[in-house]
């Protein structure tokens, strides 16, 4: 009965864990900034088959509800991914989704290049340049290494990042402690300030 009651316990604090760093993720680098523009970066993942695998349909989701979050007029949604084994971009798969599933009928751009985040981030800059604010639509901890790269890269647009709608308490529950993980590993290559901000 006591291991039954410890393993729960572990559990729950495990559950908690994970759902209270990827909250913190979501709200890592981004500001309030305000302005009637507005550009969703949705960012592609690993997409070997011919339509959008659940991570690319997840985030194309958490990208059009970050419209509707704000009610804001004039946003488009980029959709950022290079191309994959089928022959199709990330960027086109996810496009096709939001249209087709989700009769998205808003502004889309295409950025079809990019293999790394860094790309992502480096490709999309043309395309934000004209824009009030900035949200980066992905898993929180990507979207946060996301933001620090734009950071890096151009300091002047990063003021304009804003929160997207990326992270819902319980949404994902059961796995956000692997997320956790996984996300841990993957922002280490962040500067102390960066870390500073999103821990």
């Amino acid at each position: 009965m006591r291991r039954r009651t410890g393993l729960a316990m572990a559990g729950v604090a495990a559950l908690a864990w994970g759902e209270w760093l990827n909250w913190r993720w979501s709200r890592g680098l981004v500001g309030h900034g305000g302005g009637a523009s507005e550009a969703v970066v949705v960012l592609g993942y690993r997409n070997p088959q011919s339509t959008a695998n659940l991570i690319n349909r997840w985030r194309v989701r958490a990208g059009i509800r970050s419209i509707v979050a704000d009610g804001a007029h004039g946003t488009c949604v980029i959709f950022s991914g290079g191309a994959t084994s089928s022959g199709a971009t990330e960027a086109q798969l996810m496009a096709d989704y939001a249209k087709s599933v989700l009769e998205f009928d808003g502004t889309v751009l295409l950025e079809d290049q990019s293999a790394t985040t860094w790309e992502n981030i480096t490709n999309v800059i043309p395309l934000l340049e004209d824009v009030d604010r900035i949200k980066i639509t992905s898993q929180p901890a990507h979207a946060l290494k996301a933001r620090a790269y734009l950071r890096r890269q151009r300091p002047d647009l990063a003021e304009r990042l804003v929160r997207a709608d990326d992270y819902r308490p319980g949404e994902w529950m059961v796995v956000k402690p692997l997320l956790a993980v996984y996300g841990l590993w993957t922002l280490r290559g962040l500067n102390a300030d960066e870390r500073k901000i999103s821990l």
